[in-house]
């Protein structure tokens, strides 16, 4: 029994509004998840673009493993996502249509033990709309201790 990898994007919850959200499989080499079953990547900073009708994310940190010989992966390059044919047309119209943008938020292994990509179609926030989100997160975390007080 493995355990579960969870990393999260949480800059991207906080500069998105997240429209929908899809799972996602990446291509990956022999060491890239072995690295990441150790909790060695990094999401914060990578973005999803097409190429070629595909969807590749972008800037995906994925630290070289530490016992790899000369055929370890390089840290930061394409990775190609597996989605269906039609979850990938919509995408793409949305993204061109609308002006919307794909952004990774969350790496994780599911229960055979295969990483996956949470994606979500997001667009961006205005800085009044982030200030309005964390009055609502401070409201909500003194809510909580009151809550808990009693």
């Amino acid at each position: 029994m493995q355990k579960t990898v969870n990393i999260l994007n949480k800059r991207a919850r906080f500069d998105y509004e997240i429209l929908e959200t899809y799972t996602a499989g990446i291509v990956l080499a022999g060491t890239e998840i072995k690295s990441i079953r150790l909790g060695k990547a990094n999401i914060t900073e990578s973005f999803c673009e097409f190429s070629n009708n595909e969807l590749f994310a972008i800037n995906t940190y994925i630290e070289e493993y530490s016992f790899g010989n000369q055929f370890n992966h390089a840290a930061r390059s394409e990775r190609k996502l597996l989605l269906n044919k039609r979850e990938l047309k919509g995408l793409a119209r949305s993204v061109q249509a609308k002006g919307l943008t794909i952004v990774p938020l969350k790496l994780f292994t599911n229960e055979k033990g295969l990483a996956k990509l949470q994606i979500g179609l997001c667009r961006g926030k205005k800085t009044y709309d982030k200030r309005e989100s964390l009055k609502e997160q401070d409201t909500k975390r003194d809510l909580d201790r009151i809550k808990k007080a009693y």
